[in-house]
């Protein structure tokens, strides 16, 4: 039986290889992961064309997946630098990667990375427009934006950020209700931008048919942007933001129609007391479409740190709904990340998607911390450091701090907790003093 999507095999009662993949990686039977599919709170996100993808899914009852952002920009336009963070993302085990390339021919780059790529690749087209045609923003035509997006689409891209949702009626809302930051997104921003100079609606509101078209041929999952997400904890949860996500749920709608599979992104920047009330509004308003979530950061005060505001709201954003977490670096809102950035996000990131599937019970989740824990009770440290998530910072931090018995660290040495309570147990004595007390 033939099938085009993901959702539309999941329709038809059809088991895909994707599927099976992801059954085995979540330890989910797999009938209720293709109904799951077929209703649309699940994704596998699998352009045809991406021959290298290991699938992973996302959404209800799995692993919390993580993004990591990279591409090159005007002024950092490095390619090789690029592709060592790729391959550095992929080692440090990240679900899927989007290239935000932003300057010049992107297309060299995201061939290479989808052919290098065992994680699913995102991208946004609206970045790659002005670079592809090389024409001003204002000039190019609204079937120019939908043959950059089909054109990322044959080279293998395996969801698509599309800000669809900030159409006329949202442009008036946000107009109507004003801002502290206005529009933060930078597809937004230049969707927006494209709307004013040119007194016209949006192209993918307004094209929404033929790009579900393309998206259903090389089955490219939707992932609906947020044109209007908070840049400010006080703009968070307003009028332009809600406008906009009811919109996405429409879109929603008409996608599952084509059996298009949808991703709803989401906020942004809001304090931690607004975080599960904007869970449960995108759940109710997109019909459980997984969500994919930026922090949320959840204070405006921490440049430099950005990678720990946005990992205190992504786990409690996970913890309640949320299904994709995109990284945050200590770079946000200051420069292109380096590799060092890029690792700290992830590592950030990895954390609060952990925390929030051991909340939710995710299987297997617990299984890891019980194992460091164990490792943790016998002070074996090599086991401890295979159980890192960050095994090279934990080596280093040992190694840099020796202490004087192998069996404790330098913080307690033989007053250690772990050690002397082990002693007494087994019926040692701990006199801390003696030297030949080891």
């Amino acid at each position: 039986m033939n099938y085009t999507t993901q959702m539309d095999a999941a329709r038809k009662g059809i088991i895909t290889n994707e599927m099976k993949v992801v059954a085995g990686k979540e330890k989910i039977e797999i009938d209720r992961l293709r109904a799951l599919i077929a209703e649309g709170k699940i994704v596998i996100p699998a352009n045809k064309n991406h021959k290298s993808l290991d699938p992973e899914g996302i959404g209800q009852g799995l692993r919390t997946k993580v993004n990591v952002n990279l591409g090159i920009s005007k002024d950092c336009c490095n390619i090789d630098i690029e592709l060592e963070k790729v391959k550095k993302a992929i080692e440090m085990k990240a679900e899927a990667i989007m290239d935000l390339s932003s300057f010049g021919k992107t297309e060299a780059f995201r061939t290479r990375l989808v052919d290098l790529s065992p994680a699913m690749i995102g991208t946004v087209p609206v970045y790659d427009a002005v670079g592809f045609y090389d024409k001003e923003l204002k000039d190019i035509t609204a079937e120019e934006f939908l043959e950059v997006v089909e054109k990322h689409a044959q080279n293998g891209v395996d969801f698509m950020t599309i800000h669809a949702g900030i159409n006329k009626e949202t442009v008036q809302v946000f107009k109507r209700n004003k801002r502290l930051t206005n529009i933060v997104s930078r597809g937004g921003a230049l969707i927006y931008a494209w709307m004013e100079l040119n007194h016209k609606e949006n192209p993918f509101y307004e094209y929404y048919d033929e790009l579900l078209e393309i998206c259903a041929k090389y089955d490219v999952t939707l992932s609906l942007g947020d044109a209007c997400r908070p840049g400010s904890i006080n703009d968070a949860t307003d009028a332009s933001q809600i406008k906009e996500l009811m919109t996405l749920g429409e879109l929603t709608q008409r996608a599952w129609e084509k059996n298009v599979q949808v991703i709803i992104e989401g906020p942004g920047h809001m304090t931690l007391n607004e975080i599960v009330a904007n869970m449960v509004l995108e759940k109710k308003l997109c019909f459980g479409a997984p969500f994919y979530v930026l922090g949320p950061i959840v204070t405006d005060i921490a440049p430099g740190y950005d990678h720990i505001t946005s990992a205190i709201g992504g786990a409690i954003a996970a913890a309640n709904g949320a299904d994709f977490l995109c990284y945050v670096t200590p770079a946000e809102h200051l420069r292109l990340p380096t590799l060092e950035d890029m690792k700290e996000g992830i590592i950030a990131t990895r954390i609060a998607a952990h925390a929030a599937d051991l909340a939710k019970g995710i299987a297997g989740a617990a299984q890891w911390d019980h194992e460091m824990s164990q490792a943790r009770q016998a002070l074996d440290w090599k086991e401890m450091f295979s159980l890192a998530i960050d095994p090279e910072k934990a080596e280093k931090y040992r190694e840099e701090s020796s202490p004087e018995h192998e069996g404790s660290c330098t913080m307690c040495g033989k007053m250690c907790a772990v050690r002397n309570v082990n002693k007494v147990m087994a019926g040692k004595d701990i006199n801390i003093l003696r030297e030949d007390d080891k």
